[in-house]
């Protein structure tokens, strides 16, 4: 069955930034459709736009001209309070500097987005908590405190906080930047299967090998989408 709509969409997004009388155009005319279950990458030359891009569909940022319907609901006039509900239900964030709170333990800091959620109760918060940690192999280390872990570590734990809430999209910026590369690996991998697990996942990078993983790769130059591409799956052949 093919889907009513997409779960992203954008139509002629523009992003300036003004700094005294100079106009910054860090986005020119975007438009794309994400499909719920996608796994896109974002790439291209440092200043192009990509994490620009991510933030505004993350709600992080407002755009100057343009309309972005997430779920077919068109998110360009919502105010401030309505965005912070959206972005705290809908999307998951994982930055490449972790963000993880230094007095709260691994648990805590899984656990705090969802302590904002009217519709979720103390005993809900702790399973989506424990399930999220056991996804990434980090339950055994819930009561520790972030610097007594390693920076894979870490980012695995940015990673369950960012899937914990079962959102509709999980964004990820530079995820695997701060990473040596045993642990962009396991990251990466993670970001697969949460992936083939039906998420929708956007991720920024400038690795072109990390970047040419995702099965849509969109490349932005100069503000503007330079390429989108669509890598068919490959279908094992019997025999």
């Amino acid at each position: 069955m093919t889907q009513a709509q997409p779960l992203i969409q954008l139509q002629d997004l523009q992003k300036s930034f003004f700094t005294e009388e100079v106009e910054t155009r860090a986005l020119q005319g975007i438009n794309l459709s994400i499909w719920k279950g996608e796994y896109v990458s974002f790439s291209g030359p440092s200043g192009c736009g990509k994490s620009t891009l991510l933030s505004l569909l993350g709600l992080l940022d407002v755009w100057t001209s343009g309309k972005y319907l997430l779920a077919g609901h068109d998110v360009s006039t919502v105010d401030r309070d309505e965005r912070a509900r959206i972005r705290n239900k809908e999307i998951g964030f994982v930055f490449q500097s972790f963000n993880l709170i230094s007095d709260l333990t691994v648990e805590e800091n899984v656990a705090l987005p969802l302590t904002y959620r009217a519709d979720l109760k103390k005993g809900e918060i702790q399973a989506l908590v424990s399930r999220a940690l056991d996804k990434v192999e980090m339950s055994h280390r819930a009561k520790h405190y972030p610097t007594q872990l390693s920076g894979g570590q870490q980012q695995r734990v940015a990673v369950a906080r960012a899937v914990a809430g079962n959102p509709s999209l999980i964004l990820a910026d530079e995820p695997t930047g701060n990473l040596d590369s045993k642990n962009a690996e396991i990251v990466t991998e993670m970001l697969e299967n949460l992936h083939a697990e039906g998420s929708t996942v956007c991720m920024v990078t400038h690795n072109p090998e990390t970047a040419a993983r995702a099965p849509r790769r969109v490349e932005l130059l100069d503000g503007q989408i330079a390429s989108n591409i669509v890598v068919p799956r490959k279908i094992p052949v019997a025999g």
